[in-house]
Order: structure tokens, then sequence, then C-alpha cells
């Protein structure tokens, strides 16, 4: 990243974590949208592949956590304490073997190849840099492991994808993220090799599965 991209970035970072701290007591009921537009089959679906040990990057309130597979051990992180409290409650109510850790997922404090499975759900449009977080999902993951990335962003309905533009700016103001990025751009561009990449609901969804690049990172 060069000096001029890491301009302002602590300062967007600090107010990324504001606004979820802030809105963490209302994520899961705004996100009632998305349920009514299938998410829960999507993650059921999606997270069913997952083994091993995994790590999920901005676990968020933990609304994955019901979905993986009993005999995963699960560590989860995310840059805001109020998310990781209520991930935590989660959890507890779920079971199973889960950690739960105040981390930011573009400096991942995890040594190379710790994970068979790194997860990341919805939130690639938060990052003020996608590329380095998925650059850190690569590095922390075996080189024959799985990166799982159910994500949102532009559509490739014109008519929607310019409607999601008009209104970009004023989501990011408020709630801190960007839905009209390309996921599997982005994953291109962090020099991962794509398994397997589908779109579903309109286009806005999707289920990427990828690998760390075989070379290390581009």
């Amino acid at each position: 990243m060069s000096q001029d991209r890491h301009a302002g970035v602590p300062t967007l970072k600090a107010e990324i974590r504001q606004k979820y701290d802030t809105f963490a007591p209302r994520y899961d009921l705004a996100e009632g949208v998305l349920e009514c537009l299938g998410i829960s089959k999507l993650r059921r679906r999606f997270l069913q592949r997952a083994t091993g040990k995994v790590l999920e990057i901005a676990i968020g309130t933990g609304k994955n956590l019901p979905y993986y597979p009993q005999t995963c051990r699960i560590t989860a992180v995310d840059i805001s304490q109020a998310m990781v409290g209520y991930a935590r409650q989660r959890a507890e109510r779920v079971g199973g073997d889960v950690t739960c850790l105040l981390m930011d997922g573009e400096t991942l404090a995890f040594r190379d190849h710790s994970f068979d499975t790194v997860v990341d759900t919805l939130t690639l449009c938060t990052f003020p840099d996608p590329v380095a977080a998925l650059h850190e999902m690569a590095r922390v993951c075996r080189q024959e492991g799985r990166i799982l990335l159910l994500e949102h962003g532009r559509s490739h309905r014109e008519w929607l994808g310019r409607w999601q533009d008009r209104r970009a700016g004023r989501h990011a103001e408020k709630l801190g993220y960007r839905w009209n990025r390309e996921p599997l751009e982005l994953v291109h561009q962090a020099g991962l090799t794509v398994m397997t990449a589908r779109r579903t609901l309109l286009g806005m969804f999707h289920e990427i599965e990828a690998r760390p690049p075989r070379h290390g990172r581009r």
C-alpha cells in the first residue's frame, strides 16, 4: 500500500469501529431484510464447506456460528468490542469450540498458515483496504486450505447496480460499508486462486471459494 493509500486509514478505522460499537445492539434487527432475502440459507449451505481449524474475520454478532459443522474449531475476530461481546454471547448459546477476539482483520496477529479454513461473510465492504484484508486471509490460511467468502457487491444487473452506485456514499457515511464493490475483482487483485464463484439474489451476493496464491503474496 502506498503512503497516499495509508493517509487517513487510522482515522477511518476508528470511525468504523465507533459506528459498529454503536450499531451492535440493532445489528441483527437491521439484517432482517437480508434474512428475508434468504441469506440464512446461503450461510447454512456455504459454511458446510468449512473444516478443521477455522478463522472467521469480522464475526459481527456471530450470526454464522449456528451453521458451522460441529467438528470445526473456530477462532473469530472483529474490530468492534461491542460486536465481540455479542458474538461471545451467541457462542455460549450455540456451544462448540469458539474463541472470540478483538482484532483488526487487516493486521491479523496469527502466524502464517495457521488455519484450515478462513471465512469472511458480508464484510469485504467495510475494510478500508479490502485487498490487504484478503492478503491477510491468504497469509494465515494453509496452502491447501480454503478461503470462503460470502459477500455482497454491485449487481451485474445494470439497473440495480446503478441504483446501488447512487446510494453508495450515503450507506458508507451511515453504516461504514460500500455495497457496490466487486468482490470477485478484489479476490483477483489479491492474487488468490479462485476455485468456485457464484452470484445469486439478483447478482448482489457472491459465494467464492478460493485458496492462497501458489507462490505467496503478489
